[in-house]
């Protein structure tokens, strides 16, 4: 028998782990990997309450409890709100390289500085998708010095290339560190309380192979019963024999029925269970199981794993309409806490598709959208068809979901649905009816894009029909897909101009009407590029002034961008000041972490520096052509090709705009988007000339001007005047050659502006090897910038600004510390 009783509960960490962790202070990524069971979590909150006690830290714990990325962002984002840094809460989750570039720039930023921060990011494993660990690896790339992630994980996540290229800044700590040796386990024993022999100690190392909760159990169980654990029992056995057989039916029942929480609070745990002694039991469960533990936040609870895996067994063996009722209550607790998808999981666990619709309803599809479309629509397969039409709001919300996945033959299955629904429930009051057959039509729309003669008249009619704004549209999303052009997506045909802008006139009210402004100003704006378009820009000046009014007030950034683009255009051929600088725009669209639109601002520089041949100063994303890297919407997939198209026209790369003409022209055919197709046919043109093959390049010059001419367009030729000047004259015709004439003129107009704001930069000699953009960091370092200012001023990443300073030093050959570097730098551009 024991000769003492003491504290299983014990924190025990030996001397050999503890000099292990102590590395983590001086690495910027610590990988804990080892199975379950070996005090991972354990070790790391050791080290982190050591460092608080010592000096003043920042802590970010974050758990993962599943591979659903949007509950895995949303866990994120309260972590580092918790914390301190509320950055992150308007952030959407980085889903293209670009947005996660942004990201690691903001993160960079907000925890950059004096203070140690440490991320803890625990139970990895649980998190499947490679994208979120090439993101890390990313991140931990571009960490300042005094940030320190350590990431738990029962498997290695590390690709072998990436350890070998962040070197030094990984520190891994695996099973060797963390399993104790014959010394340790004699101390451990001993500091529980629990006096074992020298065998008893051989015979527990060689048992549990110095597994830390294999020990645990033992220890317990001797502490129990004076005889060590069963050598032939499995861990789940001997943890269940050890932890929860002896407890009393209600409070086994409790804990069987807690384990299916990730995390749980006192509230919650009374609420699921009904027990009024919930805090009372969950205050024994941690003082008496150190598989139960207190988050730091003091108000969360949660399993150990190896608990939680044994709780979900016992649950599984309560009566069927018990784990029904509980499982139901989880439902409604999330949804009552707006924890959508958690309460979807649970309904749908107990099957219970009402309460699950109802969910459907409550999330808009906001948070369902995230989720796989294969496993929604095979969700909803089970669902009765008199269950559905008792939900036809959800149906809306479904309808909107399926459109978003290209799911169209389902959408229109559950259009029909609805429809039936509504027939089939004369009682059903008329305004409420109203609603929901003008949304409806609404969501219909979709289905007509860029046809907007159909729109049209399915947005009256929903107009009509609808006393409130729709449920499943936010008029925080964007309206153009990501294209900088409204006219771009809505010119189909040439010749039927003044047609579309009558439309456009009298359709937008009405879909402003039931979308709370959604899109507004974008009629005003397809009006100015029309008129821009044909060369009256007293007009476009006049109209782009009531877009931005319009746009502005109702919140509409996407518009205030498309004006923007416009306006920019506009600059080159007359003297309109733009309504901000690109740098002031961009910093407007980062405070409001919106990527969405910071890609349109993107997309807008880069046409603008392409036309006035600025390459130095095109986004890398498309000076370098990176545009595949984006998460692009197929409607705005043919601008930003024909913007990238520019920039290789800029660059030179006549061969690639060449190739790429017959796929993007089908492409533009495919979506009736004629102007784009213009344009692409004028950079065609003029890639061709500049190949000295005139005759293809006439040809495609032909096409242009041919589908120009209806409506007048000619400002897409005066921009690309440099390029087909010259093989323009062999375009004229009887019917066409006024047109050319006013093509000429603007042309003129746009070489002697563009020429007129040229400056050159005169590089000195001794820095003659810069390029543009190298001078022009140097200079801003001079200035004494920093790295995130720079960024900023130029409309580019922090780790561009790195890369390109390491090429100056490099092309300088300056040599030495960050200090002397710099201080020599500063001496080449003062001598200049």
């Amino acid at each position: 028998m024991p000769k003492r009783r003491g504290n299983l509960n014990t924190i025990y960490i030996s001397e050999r782990l503890q000099e292990c962790l102590r590395q983590i202070a001086y690495c910027t990524l610590t990988t804990v990997v080892a199975p379950m069971g070996y005090g991972k979590t354990t070790a790391v909150n050791w080290f982190l309450t050591e460092k608080s006690h010592k000096e003043k830290i920042n802590t970010i714990r974050i758990s993962v409890y599943s591979d659903n990325l949007a509950i895995f962002w949303k866990s994120i984002q309260d972590a580092f709100d918790y914390a301190g840094f509320n950055f992150l809460k308007e952030y959407p989750y980085p889903n293209d390289p670009a947005s996660g570039s942004l990201l690691v720039d903001a993160v960079c930023h907000e925890l950059g500085g004096v203070i140690p921060t440490y991320i803890f990011l625990d139970d990895f494993h649980l998190m499947t998708d490679r994208r979120v660990t090439e993101f890390i690896c990313l991140l931990v790339g571009r960490l300042p010095d005094n940030v320190h992630m350590i990431i738990a994980s029962r498997d290695r996540f590390l690709p072998a290339g990436e350890i070998l290229r962040l070197g030094n800044k990984v520190h891994q700590i695996g099973i060797g560190n963390l399993r104790l040796n014959h010394t340790e386990l004699s101390v451990y024993a001993h500091k529980c309380g629990t006096e074992l022999t020298a065998s008893q100690i051989d015979q527990l190392l060689y048992s549990s192979e110095g597994w830390f909760s294999a020990i645990y159990l033992n220890l317990r169980t001797f502490s129990e019963q004076g005889i060590l654990a069963d050598n032939d029992s499995d861990i789940y056995t001997m943890f269940r024999s050890a932890m929860i057989d002896p407890l009393k039916e209600d409070q086994r029942e409790f804990l069987a029925v807690m384990g299916l929480a990730d995390e749980f609070t006192v509230e919650m745990a009374s609420y699921i269970t009904g027990y009024d002694i919930a805090e009372s039991m969950i205050k024994a469960m941690t003082e008496q199981n150190a598989f139960v533990t207190r988050l730091p936040d003091g108000i969360h609870f949660r399993f150990h794993h190896m608990m939680k895996e044994c709780a979900e067994r016992t649950f599984k063996e309560l009566p069927k309409g018990k784990q029904l009722s509980y499982i139901n209550r989880y439902g409604d607790w999330y949804k009552d806490h707006e924890q959508y998808i958690h309460a979807l999981a649970a309904y749908r666990q107990s099957e219970n598709y009402d309460s699950l619709l109802d969910v459907v309803k409550a999330d808009a599809g906001i948070l369902l959208a995230t989720q796989n479309p294969d496993e929604v629509i095979s969700l909803l397969d089970k669902c009765s068809a008199d269950i559905l039409s008792r939900h036809p709001f959800s149906l809306l919300v479904l309808m909107r979901c399926m459109f978003n996945w290209h799911r169209i033959p389902k959408m229109l299955e559950i259009k029909g649905l609805l429809l039936s629904a509504i027939s089939n429930q004369p009682e059903m009051d008329e305004s409420e009816k109203g609603n929901l057959l003008g949304e409806c039509d609404l969501i219909t729309s979709f289905l007509m894009y860029n046809d907007i003669s159909a729109m049209s008249s399915l947005h009256r009619s929903a107009s009509e029909k609808m006393t409130h704004e729709a449920i499943s549209l936010s008029n925080k999303g964007g309206w153009t897909f990501g294209s900088p052009s409204v006219f771009m997506m809505y010119y189909r045909e040439p010749g039927e101009l003044a047609k579309y802008l009558t439309e456009m006139d009298e359709c937008m009210p009405h879909y402003y009407k039931i979308t709370d402004g959604h899109g507004k100003g974008a009629e005003k704006i397809m009006r100015a590029e029309a008129c821009m378009m044909q060369g009256d820009f007293v007009d476009t000046q006049l109209l782009l002034e009531q877009a931005y009014n319009m746009a502005e007030s109702a919140n509409q950034e996407n518009m205030v961008l498309c004006a923007d683009f416009t306006m920019r255009r506009l600059s080159l051929f007359t003297d309109v000041k733009p309504r901000c600088t690109f740098e002031e725009r961009y910093n407007e669209l980062l405070s409001q972490r919106n990527i969405a639109q910071i890609n349109i601002l993107i997309a807008n520089q880069s046409y603008y520096y392409a036309l006035v041949g600025k390459e130095d100063k095109i986004p890398d994303i498309f000076r370098r052509h990176l545009l595949a890297t984006i998460n692009l919407l197929a409607p705005g997939k043919p601008m930003n090709e024909m913007i990238e198209n520019q920039v290789y026209l800029l660059q030179g790369d006549y061969p690639k705009v060449i190739a790429k003409n017959t796929e993007l022209i089908e492409m533009c055919h495919g979506m009736h988007y004629a102007l784009v197709g213009m344009h692409l046919n004028i950079q065609t043109a003029a890639a061709y000339e500049k190949m000295g093959k005139r005759s293809e390049g006439v040809l495609a010059l032909k096409k242009a001007l041919e589908d120009a001419l209806p409506d007048k367009l000619a400002l897409p030729f005066a921009e690309n005047y440099q390029y087909i000047k010259d093989i323009m004259k062999e375009c004229v015709t009887e019917s066409n050659s006024a047109f050319i004439d006013v093509i000429y003129t603007l042309g003129d107009l746009f070489e002697k502006r563009i020429n007129k704001q040229k400056r050159e930069t005169v590089l000195p000699d001794s820095l003659s090897v810069l390029t543009k953009r190298e001078y022009e960091i140097a200079t801003l370092m001079h200035e004494r910038m920093s790295g995130r200012e720079i960024a900023e001023k130029l409309f580019i990443s922090e780790g561009s600004v790195k890369q390109y300073v390491n090429q100056i030093y490099s092309k300088l050959e300056i040599e030495g510390d960050r200090r002397i570097k710099r201080q020599k730098l500063f001496e080449m551009i003062e001598k200049k």
